[in-house]
């Protein structure tokens, strides 16, 4: 199984890239994303659940990679975590299951 630390680091190593070649493309969706994680009624830290959540079912192995961290870094437990990866499992089934793993690999790789 992929280390998830070199998978958050290559996902940010292609977004720099992106930030290179497409600018004005890549500066808006920084500024969407960093207004639906911006402190509010909810706190950051379950922002990064729900997108764990999210990366689980659409089973994006760099999304659960980047959000398993910002889940982290923002305060989350690794249980937390992993109870918003099988809340992704209920709603995705069997599929979401599978993605479940790299969730679990995830907190084993990027946790303290």
């Amino acid at each position: 199984m992929e280390n998830m630390k070199e998978v958050a680091k290559e996902f940010e190593a292609n977004v720099a890239r992106f930030q290179r070649e497409w600018p004005q493309q890549r500066q808006a969706f920084s500024a969407l994303s960093q207004a639906a994680k911006a402190p509010g009624a909810l706190e950051q830290k379950y922002k990064y659940l729900i997108a764990v959540g999210i990366a689980v079912t659409e089973h994006c192995h760099w999304c659960i990679a980047a959000n398993v961290k910002g889940a982290l870094s923002h305060g989350a437990t690794k249980e937390e975590v992993m109870e918003a990866g099988w809340v992704a499992v209920q709603m995705g089934g069997g599929p979401s299951l599978a993605y479940l793993q790299l969730v679990q690999q995830a907190v084993d790789d990027l946790a303290g």
